[in-house]
């Protein structure tokens, strides 16, 4: 597949990118997609979720009347989960919900995700992209240049580029990531993804490695 390279007005330099068919052209693997990014949503799980069970309420551990004879269900002491104000049945407790994911699982993962945006037309290529200093009014021009002002957009750069960053961290519906930082998730929840020219044969390179 070949995808025309664009520079940051809009305008076609004249130039292509063909794009390799061992990552951008495969049969896309639904589950190996599911479980990466199920993984990258687990990972972000704090997992701090907490609730007083009945060691953890304070009260008196008296027995609050007698077993028998009362006509009423037998209770323990105050903390028992039946009262108002006593402790949690089976509660949440601290865990840790990260899970392993075998790397060839994951490269299958991204491959797959990259296939279906090159099968959807939603593969930009940029010749470079350079900002002399942080700029957010020049990021969004950018955007509309290209169009993407109203889409959900991921740039993936050769390298990281502290400018581009600065520029863009305040906006949402746009991400800044290197090829090596590049993953199913970020490809999925994008609607565009524009490369950099430099950075397609390096995204090529880490998923062939």
């Amino acid at each position: 597949m070949r995808v025309k390279i664009i520079d940051i007005q809009g305008k076609e330099t004249g130039k292509t990118v063909t794009l390799n068919k061992e990552v951008f052209e495969v049969e896309p693997n639904d589950h190996a997609i599911y479980l990466d990014v199920k993984q990258h949503m687990a990972n972000k799980r704090q997992g701090t979720h907490k609730a007083k069970e009945r060691s953890d309420v304070a009260g008196s551990r008296r027995k609050i009347k007698k077993q028998k004879g009362t006509g009423s269900a037998r209770a323990g002491d105050i903390k028992n989960p039946i009262f108002r104000g006593g402790g949690r049945v089976f509660g949440p407790r601290p865990r840790d919900y990260s899970f392993k994911l075998n790397k060839k699982v994951k490269r299958l993962a991204r491959i797959s995700a990259l296939s279906y945006k090159a099968k959807g037309k939603a593969i930009s290529i940029l010749n470079e992209i350079k900002f002399e200093s942080p700029k957010t009014r020049e990021y969004v021009q950018m955007l509309k240049n290209l169009k993407l002002d109203e889409k959900k957009t991921l740039f993936v750069v050769s390298e990281q580029n502290n400018n581009l960053y600065l520029s863009s961290r305040n906006l949402r519906g746009t991400k800044i990531v290197t090829p090596d930082r590049l993953s199913t998730y970020d490809i999925m929840e994008s609607q565009q993804i524009v490369f950099e020219s430099d950075a397609v044969a390096k995204t090529v390179k880490n998923l062939k490695a």
